[in-house]
Formats: structure tokens, sequence, C-alpha cells
């Protein structure tokens, strides 16, 4: 009987010592494995990449080809002459006021301008013969010279009864309505010259900063600058000037830049997109832009070894585009690096590229 419970026991023995050897191999077999991941990769390649700044613009007229036209006093409109869109040359009728109250003020600005004259020259001679005082006279020089202001700007409003184009352009706005009354603060007319329209981009002021006049621009209708990025491609053109003061209520910089040649005509107030380019740099180590993998205040990319693994290396971001990214250090020229799929691969994983 103790024979029997002895051969129990040790049978017993020998097969918790089998489980915990088993146990202990799947465990090590669990911990030796490797993770393998599908992604795919590219090269880090040298090559020229532009420091860019992209900003949305709205186009503007040039400053001197531009005016915006009011009435000379209250008044009425008696003929409109033009519409909005016609072409007109320097010097063409817009609109015709009432002429009536115009011309009597010139009138009577022209007979206070005589009186005053008159009575000028008589004080002039009363001085000299010693029968007025010196006080008189200059009384009567200050009248002459306020009737002379009223009757330059009697004969000027006068002349303004008729609203004449300043400049050859084309009429962009046309808000009189026939036999309205109007004043000198109404707006009623605007002329621009077509062929002198500027687009004025806001940036922020660390961005202003890097600008300066003369840099080259692109403009396009989209942000994406066309080939499948939703923006037509509408001309070249180069900065003109950029903002010394930051604008109070939008807390951006105005970036002025003209387009030499554009595809199409510009139409005063649309929106544009442009991309100025600050800086090359002519030998630049570039990944693409999906290689980079957010790591604490920087970012990481996984470098693809000979052996197909990968290891997570922090690296400095330059500038960066739609598609690439410049590295500044942390990855070398032939290097390979992890592109789509980056974020699910971890350090050490085994790489298995897919196909583009």
């Amino acid at each position: 009987m103790r024979r029997s419970l002895w051969a129990i026991a040790t049978l017993a023995g020998l097969c918790a010592g089998c489980g915990r050897r088993a146990d202990s191999d799947e465990a090590q077999a669990t911990a030796g494995a490797q993770a393998v991941v599908g992604a795919q990769t590219a090269v880090a390649t040298v090559q020229p990449f532009a420091q860019v700044v992209s900003a949305v613009g709205t186009v503007t007229p040039r400053p001197g080809r531009f005016a915006e036209l009011a009435a000379p006093a209250p008044t009425r409109v008696a003929r409109i002459f033009v519409a909005p869109g016609q072409r007109v040359a320097e010097g063409d009728s817009l609109i015709e006021f009432e002429r009536a109250p115009f011309d009597a003020a010139a009138r009577s600005a022209g007979a206070a301008l005589t009186s005053a004259e008159r009575a000028y020259a008589r004080a002039v001679r009363l001085v000299q013969a010693g029968i007025l005082p010196q006080k008189d006279s200059d009384q009567a020089a200050a009248d002459l010279a306020q009737a002379q202001v009223a009757a330059i700007t009697a004969r000027r409003a006068q002349q303004l009864a008729t609203l004449r184009a300043p400049l050859a352009g084309v009429v962009t706005r046309m808000s009189a309505v026939l036999g309205a009354s109007v004043d000198a603060s109404q707006p009623l007319a605007q002329v621009a010259d077509p062929n002198a329209l500027d687009i004025v981009f806001n940036v922020s002021p660390a961005e202003a900063a890097r600008i300066r006049p003369g840099d080259a621009i692109t403009v396009t209708t989209g942000e994406g600058g066309g080939a499948g990025g939703g923006g037509e491609p509408l001309g070249q053109g180069e900065v003109t000037g950029v903002a010394a003061a930051v604008d109070s209520v939008s807390r951006a910089v105005a970036v002025r830049a003209s387009v030499s040649r554009s595809a199409r005509p510009l139409r005063i107030g649309e929106s544009l997109f442009g991309k100025i380019v600050t800086a090359v740099h002519p030998r630049a180590v570039t990944v693409p832009i999906a290689a980079l993998v957010p790591a604490g205040d920087g970012f990481q990319v996984f470098v693809v070894d000979s052996a197909g693994i990968a290891h997570a290396r922090p690296v400095t971001v330059g500038a960066r585009s739609e598609s690439l990214a410049e590295i500044v250090t942390g990855v070398a020229a032939g290097e390979t690096v992890v592109t789509a799929g980056a974020y699910g691969v971890e350090d050490g994983a085994k790489i298995i590229r897919t196909p583009q």
C-alpha cells in the first residue's frame, strides 16, 4: 500500500514538472515572437527644397489706378452715362447732377470776390492816406482771402456737377439712381484699371518676417494648386511690398503681390491662394510627409535597416510642403523610411513592404 502511494506521488511530481516546462517554453516562444507590419517605404533623397509660405489673398486695385467718386455737395442725379462693367477713357462723363444750384453758388461766390477786391483796394488807399488804421487794411485782406477760397471752391463744385473718369479703366460700381438725392458722403461710382490689379495676402507676423519684396509667388484659385488638388493655376508673380504694421483687427500682416501674366482676368474682390517662396535649400534631405510620426513635442521616423527591421529615430524637421518634409537632423540621404502605415509601426518591428 505504501509503495503504491509513493508511486502515485512521484508520477504526480513528474507531470507537474512537465507542465511547468511546457508553460515556460510557451512563454519564451511568445516573448521571442517579432511583430510583422505591412507598410510602404521610401528612400530619403537630397534635392533642392523651397521654403514656402501659403496664404489666402484678395484681389485689389493698385494704388493710383482706382477712383471712387461722389457728388461735390447735396444735389440730385440728372443723368447717368455709363453702366457697371463698361470701359471708359480718362475724361469720359459718368454722372451729371442738377447744375442750377452749382451755377448759382458760383455766381454768388464770384460777386462776393469782386466786392472783397474793391473793399481791399479802398482800405489800402485810405490807410495810405492816413484816414483808416492799418488794422482795417489787414481785415480787408483777410476778407479777400476768404472770398478767393470760396470762389475757387464754388467753381470746382460747378465743374464737378458732371463727374468724369479720372483714369482709363472699367466702371466697377455704379450706385447712382436717376432723380435720387445724393450728398458728398455717398460714393456713387468706382473706376479701376483692370491691368493694374494686385493681390493682398494676410500672413502672421512670424511668416511676414521671412518674406521680402521680390520673392516669387505662385497663384491658384484653390488651395491644392491644380493636378487634382482642387485649384486652377493662374500665374506667377512677385512680392511688391510687406506692411510694416500688424492689422489691429485680424492681427495679420498684409503682403502685396503682383501677377505678371494671368491665365484669366482677375476680378476685384475675389479670393485666391498663393505660395510665396521665401528661400530654397539646394541640398536638403527630404522624406515623404507621411513618414513623420508625432513623438512628444517633436517627430520621429522609422528607419528600416537591411534586414527589414524598423528603428524609431527622432528627427528635426525643417520646411514642409504638401508631400515632402525637410529633415535637418536624424536621417541621412539613402536611408529607407516607413511612409504609409508608419503610425502602426513599433520600434523593432519587421516591415513587409506593401505595394504603392
